[in-house]
């Protein structure tokens, strides 16, 4: 099996991501590379930078994807009209992919 030299890792900050991204380091002894798509979180994304590199890692990516997120998935949503319990607009399960 060839050996893995790098992974990209789609980072939020959370515990859960961060457990991962040392368990990668240590599981494949390979560099981690982070990835963070910016859907409109604001103020969560220069704690997650902060975080990547406070663990070492050397490649911190963080993606304007706002345009997109709205136009591939919430537009759509809407347009479906998906409804939860047929009242309620599902605003929150978007917001959350």
């Amino acid at each position: 099996m060839k050996k893995i030299k790098k992974v990209v890792l789609a980072y939020s900050g959370g515990l859960d991501t961060s457990v991962i991204l040392k368990w990668l380091e240590e599981k494949y002894d390979c560099e981690v590379v982070t990835f963070t798509a910016d859907i409109g979180q604001g103020e969560e994304l220069a704690p997650a930078r902060a975080k990547a590199k406070k663990m070492g890692v050397k490649q911190i990516f963080i993606e304007d994807l706002k345009e997109e997120f709205v136009r591939d998935f919430v537009f759509p949503m809407f347009r479906a009209n998906t409804l939860y319990e047929g009242e309620y607009l599902l605003g929150t399960s978007i917001a959350r992919p």
